[in-house]
């Protein structure tokens, strides 16, 4: 008995397509050109917000030890216009881990600023904190701004932009396990070094943009500050832009609070992760 030749057609197929999974590393895409939220977000006017800046291209995360390396890639060359000293300035992400696929377990709330929640299962026990900014200050906002969940916010101990990818190491205190069981979402924002109020260095979506607002929102408090995240299957795929938009979909009251919040789901984990749609039976070849 041999394995017909359209299994082995699918199998590969199937495989070239999924994201790259592996015991202690797992890496996803995302589609370009979706850099808009919910589908009408615009760019702040001010001209160093490159077109493609907050484009999220690919993220990698890979355990090593007690440390874990961070990759994000952008669609543009990243530049250093504020001097920083960091090799980029105007991006920041956070990246949510969901370490046990428990509905009920972790939390659905997320940090200041980004006015999105988690479905219940995809409740998250740790996220990583991607900013331009020193550790020292962003520790400090974390600890003014988001005390109760300190604890589970992870600040890289290094951060660097080059070409078109930042990169990070992180202590991985209190996240053991194998990633990729483990479920993510990267949230694209921009570095704030002036926030509003209780925002988290993040940057505010208005209804119209500014020099340094993102426009195509709302001027309450109940939009998505969220430019990219990933979205289906962290493939790539173009049907993955209207999976991002139906998650920041939202609605406001009409005092500026939110109506219906943008409730976010995450890429990998629980799933079996490389495994191929169900195959024919093999057939004989003659």
């Amino acid at each position: 008995m041999k394995t017909s030749r359209f299994a082995l057609m699918t199998l590969a197929a199937a495989l070239v397509g999924a994201p790259a999974l592996a015991a202690d590393k797992v890496s996803f895409k995302d589609p370009t050109g979706d850099d808009n939220g919910p589908g009408t977000y615009k760019y702040p006017t001010d001209t160093v917000y490159k077109r493609g800046s907050f484009d999220l291209t690919d993220f990698t995360f890979e355990k090593k030890g007690t440390k874990a390396d961070v990759t994000l890639g952008f669609n543009t060359t990243l530049e250093d216009p504020w001097k920083m000293g960091s090799g980029f300035a105007v991006q920041m992400a956070f990246i949510f881990i969901d370490t046990d696929g428990k509905a009920g377990s972790g939390s659905t709330d997320t940090l200041p600023g980004l006015n999105v929640k988690f479905a219940p299962e995809f409740a998250w026990e740790k996220v990583i904190v991607i900013s331009p900014q020193n550790s020292a200050r962003v520790k400090a906002e974390v600890g003014n701004k988001a005390a109760a969940a300190k604890d589970n916010v992870l600040v890289p101990t290094r951060t660097k932009g080059s070409g078109r990818k930042v990169s990070a190491t992180v202590d991985l205190a209190g996240l053991e396990g194998d990633p990729s069981q483990w479920r993510f979402q990267v949230v694209v924002q921009s570095n704030e070094g002036f926030p509003a109020g209780n925002d988290l260095l993040t940057r505010k979506v208005n209804e119209y943009e500014g020099q340094h607002r993102f426009g195509g929102g709302n001027d309450g408090d109940c939009d998505p500050h969220a430019i990219d995240i990933l979205a289906g299957e962290g493939k790539g795929d173009a049907s993955e832009v209207k999976a991002q938009q139906e998650m920041l979909a939202f609605e406001c009251a009409e005092d500026g609070t939110a109506k219906k919040p943008a409730t976010l789901t995450m890429v990998g984990g629980m799933k079996p992760a490389a495994q191929p749609a169900a195959q024919p039976a093999p057939t004989e070849q003659k």
